[in-house]
């Protein structure tokens, strides 16, 4: 097996040529899974905020983020579908500009920069909620080349070493021909090899914390907690955690995101450590909570 911080440096440089590393999300495309849009806003309140790890990220990469990708189901109180009845993550193959809009337009936006060569969409993340399991956790893709397969495990793992409610076990990889048509499926096959796409779930109702057998119910803070730690993530992956710099001042007090670096955790990624508890006590502002 290759040793996990050589993947995690030829995962994060295998384009250094390119100008422009883009992150690209999405969310609600199933406009009953309602937690997707709190992990979304996490995401987004962070990376607009003036938080020192958030200015090191808008430096070094482009966060291109669709916050609901079916606005009629959700505005209709669908749980699953559009408002001409159709599962918008199951047309990502052939999307109609007049039945699926959004996805058209989404697709042909992505498409678009894949073309680019001054672009280089590194990352797909399509966030969703689950109904059946705890925890958050992702699905990635089946490759044929093993080190493709053990690059796309990188981002996962070290999520799980930030997020106390991320759990690595439950991530899966898989080729299910069921979820051809969705957009981590589809896009694994357009994009290329330096590019990583997965569905990250979150729980419609717990998780479960480092050593205890006890669920603890989400609320919309830890929904929108875990979309900060994705986030932070990147600079993990990215190897950006020196360019922070603690003393700048900040527009938010008791920042909950988890520390600035994470290096501890297990399985069911219960990763909180000493750092975090030094970060929120070091980080001080004004009113806000980022």
């Amino acid at each position: 097996m290759i040793a996990e911080s050589s993947l995690l440096a030829r995962a994060a440089n295998l384009k250094p040529e390119r100008e422009k590393r883009v992150v690209f999300l999405t969310a609600r495309v199933h406009p009953g899974e309602s937690p997707a849009s709190f992990v979304c806003q996490g995401i987004i309140d962070f990376l607009v905020s003036q938080h020192p790890a958030a200015r090191v990220l808008r430096d070094h990469l482009v966060f291109k983020i669709v916050p609901m990708l079916n606005p009629d189901g959700v505005y209709l109180g669908n749980y699953r579908c559009s408002l001409m009845g159709f599962d918008l993550n199951r047309h990502w193959q052939d999307p109609s500009p007049w039945a699926h809009p959004t996805l058209h337009a989404v697709k042909q936006l992505i498409v678009h920069m894949n073309q680019d060569p001054k672009v280089s969409l590194e990352f797909y993340i399509d966030v969703h909620a689950h109904s059946t399991m705890m925890n958050g956790f992702m699905y990635g893709n089946v490759f044929e080349e093993e080190e493709r397969v053990q690059r796309q495990a990188v981002f996962p793992r070290l999520l799980c070493n930030n997020a106390p409610d991320f759990s690595f076990s439950s991530t899966s990889f898989n080729r299910d021909v069921v979820k051809a048509g969705t957009g981590r499926r589809f896009l694994g096959g357009l994009l290329d090899d330096t590019s990583y796409c997965y569905t990250l779930e979150v729980s419609f109702y717990s998780y479960l914390a480092a050593g205890s057998s006890a669920p603890v119910p989400y609320t919309e803070d830890t929904y929108m907690k875990l979309g900060r730690n994705v986030a932070r993530t990147f600079l993990d992956y990215y190897r950006l955690n020196n360019l922070i710099d603690d003393n700048k001042p900040t527009n938010h007090s008791n920042s909950s995101l988890e520390g600035q670096s994470y290096r501890q955790g297990n399985s069911h990624g219960n990763g909180r450590n000493q750092e975090l508890e030094k970060s929120e006590r070091r980080i001080q502002g004004s009113k806000g909570d980022y």
